[in-house]
């Protein structure tokens, strides 16, 4: 086999043995996620987390500015050598779909979180009533204890770094309960590109390549714990969007300070009333009448942030981002952020909040 085509060929390699993969999640879990990749992560982020920027960011400008020069160098011989051309961009990606598997993607394929923590799948909607009801009463008395009043928004008052470090506290109560979750060596950093990101919708992201939590610094601060928590949670190779969500969500209500306990619960509420909102918009309006309002006053404050980034842009990755999800083992795409609502709403089934 010529040079040329031994890449591309280990791109087909790669994608079978990925298929065969996802039916042994128990191998994954012990072998991968449990094991080599707990020793990747941690050495990466010892390294790269005493490092005050993003290093993945500045890693991702290069690459981009390196494509867009060899794409500008090649538009005069694409058509004449278009093969060739073609055969260098579906190497470059191989190398990069083993590198992005071989640090973190395949924990997409480990065991759920629902099995490994013994949460039952199926609620009715009475359950997801009594959960939501729960919620809406703890999320209303740590608002007050924050406010002393109820028409009040919180208005956080801690600086993001400060977050970054006393989050490893609300994973060192978790741990505690689920030694698993168990976080060290951090490395967590303002996104450099968070202008983008928010343009695309999002309040952060992992980077796979350095396992650094990237987190998107302009929106609204009251969610900032909860989103740093979602990525920490990645880093410790939890995927799934809606598991993620759990684990930062159970992460800041561990959280022993009030405005971290807020951030989580007000999150979860939100998600929740997503859920009545598509099921039933009667029940949603009675259970708005029942919440504080300086705590609606928190989500038009969302509300109207991210109302001013929505572009094309924002509609355009977000598919692209759907379809990515569906191709790594979620298959709700997009939606499966909310799934996190299915996990919560059973592990509290017999717990208190």
């Amino acid at each position: 086999m010529k040079r040329k085509y031994i890449l591309p060929a280990f791109l087909i390699i790669q994608i079978i043995l990925l298929q065969l993969l996802s039916f042994f999640p128990e191998v994954v879990e012990r072998f991968y996620s449990n094991g080599l990749y707990v020793w990747i992560s941690s050495s990466m982020r010892f390294v790269l987390g005493k490092i005050s920027f993003s290093v993945g960011d500045v890693c991702y400008l290069i690459a981009i500015y390196f494509i867009i020069k060899w794409f500008w160098n090649q538009r005069k011989s694409w058509k004449l050598d278009w093969k060739n051309n073609l055969l260098q961009i579906i190497s470059v990606f191989s190398i990069g779909y083993f590198c992005f598997h071989l640090f973190w993607g395949i924990n997409y394929y480990r065991v759920p979180l629902f099995e490994k923590m013994n949460i039952s799948k199926d609620y009715s909607d009475a359950d997801l009533l009594n959960f939501t009801n729960k919620l809406i009463t703890k999320t209303n008395a740590i608002h007050y204890q924050i406010t002393k009043n109820d028409s009040l928004k919180v208005k956080f008052p801690y600086s993001k770094e400060l977050v970054f470090s006393e989050n490893l506290k609300g994973f060192e109560s978790l741990t505690t309960i689920y030694p698993y979750f168990n976080y060290s060596n951090p490395s967590i950093k303002k996104s450099l590109i968070s202008l983008p990101l928010t343009y695309m919708g999002f309040g952060g992201y992992l980077n796979p390549f350095t396992n650094e939590a990237q987190v998107n610094y302009l929106g609204p601060m009251y969610n900032f714990p909860t989103t740093t928590c979602h990525e920490m949670a990645h880093q410790l190779g939890y995927a799934s969007e809606s598991e993620a969500n759990f684990i930062g969500f159970l992460a800041s209500v561990k959280n022993k300070n009030t405005y971290f306990q807020y951030s989580g619960y007000s999150f979860a509420l939100r998600y929740c009333l997503h859920y009545w909102f598509v099921r039933d918009e009667t029940v949603l309006k009675q259970l708005l009448k029942t919440i504080h309002p300086g705590i609606l006053e928190n989500y038009k404050e969302s509300e109207l942030f991210w109302k001013k980034y929505e572009t094309f842009i924002d509609s355009g990755f977000r598919l692209f981002y759907d379809q990515f999800l569906k191709m790594n083992q979620q298959k709700e795409g997009i939606e499966s952020y909310s799934r996190f609502v299915d996990l919560m709403v059973n592990y509290y089934k017999d717990k208190a909040l």
